[in-house]
Order: structure tokens, then sequence, then C-alpha cells
């Protein structure tokens, strides 16, 4: 038989719809019949180690296909990768997986996303050992989703967990795990399980279901389930064993909790755990330094007291452990050559976005001749991620139809569904003199301020939904950080409006954001405050008579903001986390669980 098993496909490979077709079989026999991991150990044990290093990593490539000649396309390939495009890359490199991004133009809409998929697919199966790719983004929803519209739009985690709602959360997974499968992504890098106990965490915030373990384990597993549901999606939780304690993104810079051991296993595993009960298929390790884990200090990622001693031996869990991304500003520290192999040694097994490709696999192909790394341990990885390709029906059929695209992803039934969990997320905290629900066709005037989505004029978009409903609106978008001058600007507006609607985006990171609410309330004007971003921003501008916590932009959200404001609708979502005083935060202002209803309903 060689060094490789021959692959053979069983019918004609090309269709009209330019996709492929028919099951994958490997020495004669249809692996849909059983007896996978015997099939699988046979395929390691016929690869290469480079071959067997190469499905460890997965990475990013630029261009809208798998052939693309765009030039800027092409220039940033080579410059990462001496290749011009991404079938190149996965051939050269035998890539384990591919992960997409809007900003390498891999996601512009859904056909052109399943295209791609496709061509990434035809040049794993057709090159090196002759496996599937893993093709992956983070389709979290709300604050980070790649694929934007027509694909549908979902509240975040946060808003989710205002509806406490496990029904609602495994829907909305659902729904999101079969528009991404219909592009041909197999793996969301989602849902995030952290625990968000620090109310000024830039790492979670809104991506979080909320502060109580309990909450956010049920969404857990609902999600998970919702995900995975008929092998849809390989849903990973993330970012083990939790950052919902600290105030650092590890993105950017280095991020350290100094939780007792005690409190980690009490407040942030247990997500983890109903992850792992629930069957996830991938576990993301963070860069998080906790000490009370490992006394090393190493990040949990490069960790195997955490890993391993934790993840793998306590929770008892032996899927696919990814690290998040080793670019990451926490990781900027360390000797980027050494990196693999030391996320290796800790217990991981795909390897997400390393500095230098090249450098990052010849430093894991080295270890292993030099006996740093066993062959066994490297082949321990591959049989996982194998396996996991498999479970998810990549051997038999990698590829999706492109005409069929549009009868998955963005469906009006989608949307309803969308729209419908959108409206029991938002959360009415305050409303002092029943200002709120407002009256349609008023032609009041209404000067609608503050943060805007500059990508998207979200601003605009709000403004717009309130002047349909008969009122006369002026609009500022004033972004994160409002300048004096469009404070008085925005000050001398307010005087001549009867309402004004403020916009805020986590305001208690923005203290300007914060000036121009006070200077609004100053005017004497009713001031309705929503929040679209985190809900802890009524605790800097306490007078606020009117506060909605929206959890998000997106227009899925928006529109359910102007619904409620308008009694269209009525505020059903309660608080998922605790808000305490900025000054002294163990003050609580509104409990978890605070919610208000409009009079009568």
């Amino acid at each position: 038989m060689g060094r490789r098993l021959v692959y053979i496909f069983a019918a004609a490979l090309v269709v009209a719809c330019g996709c492929l077709a028919g099951p994958l079989v490997a020495s004669g026999k249809d692996w849909s019949a059983g007896g996978e991991r015997a099939h699988l150990r046979q395929v390691v044990s016929g690869m290469s180690l480079r071959e067997k290093v190469g499905q460890l990593f997965v990475t990013y490539v630029y261009g809208s296909s798998s052939r693309t000649e765009d030039p800027q396309a092409v220039r940033q390939n080579r410059k990462l990768y001496g290749v011009d495009n991404g079938a190149q890359l996965v051939r050269r490199y035998h890539l384990g997986g591919i992960i997409y991004f809007n900003w390498t133009d891999n996601e512009n809409n859904p056909r052109q996303i399943a295209r791609l998929s496709n061509g990434l697919q035809r040049a794993a199966v057709g090159s090196g050992a002759r496996v599937p790719l893993l093709i992956g983004t983070d389709q979290e929803q709300g604050l980070v989703r790649r694929v934007g519209p027509p694909a549908t739009q979902f509240p975040g985690n946060m808003a989710l967990g205002a509806t406490r709602s496990v029904r609602d959360a495994r829907v909305a997974a659902a729904i999101t795990g079969e528009e991404l499968r219909a592009m041909g992504i197999n793996q969301d890098y989602a849902p995030v399980v952290d625990v968000n106990t620090n109310p000024l965490n830039q790492a979670d915030g809104v991506r979080s279901f909320g502060d109580r373990p309990a909450l956010v384990s049920r969404m857990t597993r609902a999600q998970v389930a919702g995900y995975q549901e008929n092998g849809r999606v390989a849903a990973t939780a993330k970012h083990f064993p939790g950052l919902g304690d600290t105030t650092i993104n590890t993105d950017n810079g280095v991020a350290v909790t100094h939780q007792s051991r005690r409190r980690i296993f009490r407040t942030d595993l247990p997500p983890f755990r109903a992850a792992v009960s629930s069957g996830i298929d991938s576990i993301m390790a963070a860069h998080i330094i906790a000490p009370a884990l490992d006394a090393s200090r190493l990040p949990a990622s490069l960790s195997r007291p955490i890993v391993t001693g934790i993840l793998r031996e306590k929770l008892g869990y032996d899927g696919v452990v990814v690290t998040d991304a080793l670019s990451a500003g926490a990781l900027a520290g360390y000797d980027q050559s050494r990196i693999p192999i030391m996320a290796i040694k800790a217990g991981d097994d795909q390897l997400l976005m390393p500095t230098n490709l090249k450098e990052a696999i010849d430093s894991v192909v080295s270890a292993v001749k030099r006996g740093k790394i066993s062959e066994q341990r490297i082949d321990r990885s591959v049989l996982r991620i194998l396996l996991l390709k498999y479970k998810l029906g990549l051997f038999k059929d990698p590829y999706v139809n492109v005409n069929r695209v549009s009868e998955k992803v963005g469906t009006p039934q989608h949307l309803r569904e969308a729209a419908r969990i959108a409206n029991r997320t938002i959360t009415l905290v305050k409303n002092e003199n029943n200002l709120l629900p407002l009256a349609k066709n008023s032609g009041e005037r209404t000067f609608v301020v503050g943060w805007s989505d500059p990508a998207t004029g979200s601003l605009s978009t709000l403004s717009h939904q309130v002047r349909e409903r008969g009122l006369k609106t002026t609009t500022l978008a004033t972004g994160y950080e409002p300048t004096d001058a469009q404070i008085q600007k925005a000050r001398a507006e307010a005087r001549k409006s009867d309402i004004v609607i403020v916009a805020t985006n986590n305001a208690e990171f923005y203290p300007q954001q914060q000036e121009l609410v006070k200077a609004l309330l100053g005017t004497g004007r009713p001031v309705v405050v929503a929040a679209l971003g985190n809900p802890y921003d009524i605790a800097y501008f306490r007078r606020a008579p009117v506060y909605v916590a929206a959890y998000g932009y997106r227009a899925v959200s928006e529109s359910a903001l102007v619904r409620v404001l308008f009694g269209e609708i009525d505020p059903s979502g309660r608080l998922p986390v605790t808000i305490g005083s900025a000054s002294k935060p163990h003050r609580v202002l509104y409990p978890f669980g605070w919610g208000l209803h409009y009079t009568g309903r």
C-alpha cells in the first residue's frame, strides 16, 4: 500500500454546481461504516513527520478565493508564507486548519465563502496526506462576529443571558452553526464561557453570558448542543481556565488572575465542566497567567499543570484543545520558536496563528528529531484532530453546494427567530416618572446622540427608526471619546429638544462619554440612556432618569431596543450581572436579575 493510504472517491467528482461529491473511502472501505479510530490510526501511521506536524497548525490566509490573484493578497501571502494563495499554503505546509477573518478578505458574502472553502478543501485532499481541513472562524454573534449580513445576526452572549432562556441560546447556536456549515465553515471558535466577575474586564464584557457560574453553565450546555446538533460545526469553549476576572485582553498584553485556586474551581471552571459533559468538540486554552494554578506563572496555554493537569485529568477532557492566537501580545516576551513546543508539551493539539508559520513548524519537527518531543505525542494530537474531522463528516464529503447556500443562510425563518430572541433581551433598568414608553407620532423634537459604530453608522440607524415612528430627529455621532466641542454642541442641541436619547458604549473606560451624559442631564431635558455595550455604564451617571441595556449595537439589537422604547414590546430582559457603584464596587446598585416592566403589562 506504500507509505500513504490511497484515497479514492467513489463517484464522479465534479458536479454542475462546482463542488465535489461522493463518499471518501480508504483501502476499499467506506468510512461511514464505522471503525473510524482504527482507520484513522492507519492514516496517522502513513503520514510523514511534516504532514503530522502540519495537522497541528491553524492559520489565516489573504484572499477571497483559494487561488486569488489579487495583487495585495498575493503580496501579503508571499510576505508571510512565501506562497501566492491559500491553495499553495495548504499544500506547502500540510495545514490542519484555516481560520477566516474579514480583514483577510475571506468573508465577503456567503457564496464567496463557500467557494473559498471548497477550493481550500480541494487543495487539502488533493495533496500531501490528503486530509480535509478544519475551517474555522469567530462567529460568537453580538460584538464578535466575522460573517455579516445576509447571514443571520443574533444578539451576543450577555444579551442571551438576559433572556435566561436555554431554548433561545440553543436556537441561536443551531442556526448559526447551520449557516456556517452551508458556507463550508466547520469549526466555530464559540461560545465564550468565561464568567464575567470583573466589570472592568476588557477581554469579555458582553461576550460573556453573565457573572454567575450557574447561568453561564446552563447557557454553555445549550449552545454546545445547538452548534453541534447533527454534526454541523465543532463548538469551541473559550477561554480556559477563564478570563472573567482579568481587566486586560490577552490579545494586547499580559493578563493575570490573582484568584485563589478554590475560587477558580468554584467560579471559573463550572462552565468548562458543563462544556465537557456536553461533549464539546474543542476547548480554547487562554494565555492568562494564573499563579494559583501554576506557580511557574506560565500562561495557561503553555502550562502543563493547567492544560494536562486540570483540563485533561481533573475535568476528564480528551477532545481537541486549541491555543488562543500564538501571535497575541500576551506571548510577546517568549521565544517565538519555542512557543509551539511549549504548547505541545502543555497538552495542546491545535496551534493557532503562530507569528512565523515556517519557523514554528520547523521548530516542532526539529524537536521531534532531537528527541525533545516524542513522535507518539504528536500522533496523539493528530489522532484527536482527525477524529474530529471524521465526526464532522469531512472524510465522507468536505464540500458544500455553492448554489444552495441561499437556501440555508439568512432565510426569512432564521431572521424571524433572531428578531424574536432579540425582543426578549432588552433590560429596562430605570424608568423614572414612566418616561417610557415614548408616544408614537408625537412630532416631538428628539436628539439622538452619542456613540456610533463607524462601520455601520448604528446611531443613524437608531435615529432613522425613531423618525419612522413619527418623531422629528437630529443626530450627532460622537464616538468613544467625545471632544469638548462635541459636548458643547450636544448640550446646545439638547436644550432645543423635547427628549434626548444618548447611546453609550462601555463608558466605564471612556470618561469623555461620562462627561457627555452629564452635560446632557444638566440641560434639564428628559434623557434616555441606551447602553449599546456593557450594562455597567449606569454606575457612572446615576442621575439619568431612564436607563436601558441593549448589550449590543448590531441592527437586530437596535431594532429590539426601539421596539421597547415605543412600547411595541414589553421589556423582559433581566440583568445577567450585578451592577455596583463606580466608587464602591461592592455596593450594589442593581442586583443580578433586576429588570423593570411597563405598568399594567
